[in-house]
């Protein structure tokens, strides 16, 4: 591992390889929780307290956002941007193809059924229990995922909503292996397009965001703080 302004990164070069860190050749897992690393998190935790927190509290942080893989190369590793949709979708086939017990939470009810349907018929995935997103009491949902005995939790419910979830689940259930998605799971049944091919390609799906909603630019003038410290060999 390397580190970010103070926080270890896995360094993956592959998603195969991110892959083969949570699910054994075997089938079995390694348990945890992972969390996708990018420029915006990074800047937050140097200002938040509670944000480092919540990303130390993870056991596999990955490079979400090609700045941050930028900074680990400029540190000697080995390393590829590893996509949040792309990690999950992988995860979900490898999954399946070891028929490893999944639960999902988050998500519109429509969207949860639709991810639902396509994980069982598409990736032959075990499903083992899936709650939306509007759930009242997160204290039987939890009993709900304990009894279930999954053994990987994903959940979609925005940050930093769904890793205070995790942790208290986590605190339950330990066995498992957890990770945030977001909005991945309206990605996956086709409610959200992602960026075309030449963006994934050259890592600019942050710039497609932007032109396809202006409201972004003021979010993403944090890129500017991140490569200002990238350069400065401050990170």
């Amino acid at each position: 591992m390397f580190e970010v302004s103070g926080l270890k990164i896995n360094n993956f070069e592959t998603l195969d390889h991110a892959v083969g860190s949570i699910i054994n050749q075997d089938g079995t897992i390694n348990e945890g929780f992972a969390v996708a690393i990018n420029a915006e998190k990074i800047i937050s935790m140097r200002k938040n307290k509670n944000v480092r927190e919540i990303l130390e509290s993870a056991t596999f942080r990955y490079t979400d956002g090609i700045g941050v893989v930028w900074a680990l190369r400029k540190k000697g590793a080995i390393c590829n941007r590893i996509p949040g949709c792309d990690l999950w979708q992988a995860l979900m086939r490898r999954a399946g193809e070891n028929n490893t017990k999944v639960f999902l939470v988050g998500a519109k009810p429509e969207v949860l059924e639709q991810a639902s349907e396509k994980l069982t018929n598409e990736f032959n995935v075990a499903l083992v229990g899936a709650q939306h997103g509007y759930f009242v009491d997160e204290d039987i949902l939890i009993e709900k995922i304990v009894a279930s005995g999954a053994e990987i939790v994903t959940v979609a419910m925005g940050s930093p909503t769904q890793e205070k979830f995790i942790a208290k689940c986590r605190a339950q259930h330990p066995e498992a292996f957890y990770m945030g998605v977001g909005g991945t799971y309206d990605v996956f049944v086709g409610n959200v397009s992602r960026a075309p091919e030449w963006a994934q390609k050259y890592n600019l799906e942050w710039f497609y965001r932007v032109l396809k909603q202006p409201s972004r630019v003021i979010r993403q003038t944090v890129l500017l703080e991140y490569f200002a410290l990238l350069m400065l060999n401050k990170l």
